[in-house]
């Protein structure tokens, strides 16, 4: 939004605007520039599809005929997971990228032009939710190639791609990119991130029910939050079946537990991860 104000004695407008207005085009400046990045390196995007691919192939074709759920078919039991895993797993570029940013330099450069301190940000945040976008569809083309199927309204579809996957990966994003800039290097963030959600992603219900695995795994798969993202994801997808749900709050309603975290994360880690950014930028 802008305002004319016109001076005593001079007849050209003097143009207010406003600071949000500024704060939204700091943004979408930062959020271009990454995204020409990926356009020119597109080895970052084939890599970012390539992995998911892999697991849908790897789980449905070579282990599908070994894993048996109860109430359902396979393939429709294990897209949910992989939704979950790779918008989990595609966070970890705004951490990453944070931490290259730094040692590269690039954040002392940012710091001497007139910019809003979030933008950087916000930009990073938004273009991996591009890049995530863009993974989910080409995985469920992929899956729909191996059979998965939809069996629920239009609604509830865009409500589990769109407010569940897309949103909790921008919100994961943003703790992700205060990791990065709290590491001296990328390496670290990328090992450290690898090593916190593999465990994540695999001691779930993902792949497997938490039913089968051993009681300390059972008890942590079914209070894990990619637990709650996977099976709400399945709930809004229709692909539940009559596979039982473990007796749990958390499971029995899994999208209220995950727009909780979806809110935690917004409302903590963006104002940390602001700070922490402004911290650094004015040294």
């Amino acid at each position: 939004m802008t305002a004319v104000v016109t001076t005593p004695g001079r007849q050209l407008p003097v143009v207010v605007t406003s600071p949000v207005a500024v704060w939204f085009e700091d943004g979408w400046t930062v959020t271009k520039r990454n995204l020409i990045k990926i356009k020119r390196s597109p080895d970052m995007l084939v890599f970012a599809v390539l992995q998911p691919i892999m697991f849908v192939l790897l789980f449905s074709q070579v282990y599908g005929g070994a894993i048996a759920v109860q109430g359902t078919d396979y393939t429709q039991f294990l897209m949910a997971g992989i939704f979950a895993q790779t918008v989990v797993f595609g966070a970890t570029f705004s951490g990453s990228a944070m931490a290259q940013d730094l040692k590269e330099g690039l954040i002392d450069r940012f710091r001497t032009l007139p910019m809003s301190s979030s933008a950087v940000l916000v930009g990073r945040t938004n273009s991996d939710l591009v890049l995530n976008t863009i993974s989910m569809v080409i995985m469920m083309l992929t899956g729909l190639l191996v059979g998965w199927r939809v069996n629920s309204s239009p609604l509830e579809f865009l409500a589990g791609v769109a407010l569940l996957l897309l949103l909790f990966s921008y919100s994961f994003s943003w703790v992700m990119a205060l990791l990065g800039m709290s590491v001296k290097t990328p390496e670290v963030i990328n090992n450290a991130s690898f090593m916190i959600l593999f465990p994540l992603t695999f001691i779930s219900n993902a792949f497997v029910p938490s039913d089968t695995l051993p009681l300390v795994l059972r008890v942590f798969a079914e209070w894990n939050p990619v637990s709650s993202l996977v099976q709400a994801a399945r709930e809004l997808f229709g692909n539940v079946g009559s596979a039982p749900v473990p007796d749990i709050w958390t499971m029995q309603h899994p999208i209220t537990t995950v727009l909780i975290g979806i809110a935690v994360m917004l409302v903590v880690f963006v104002p940390w991860a602001v700070n922490k950014y402004t911290r650094i930028s004015s040294k």
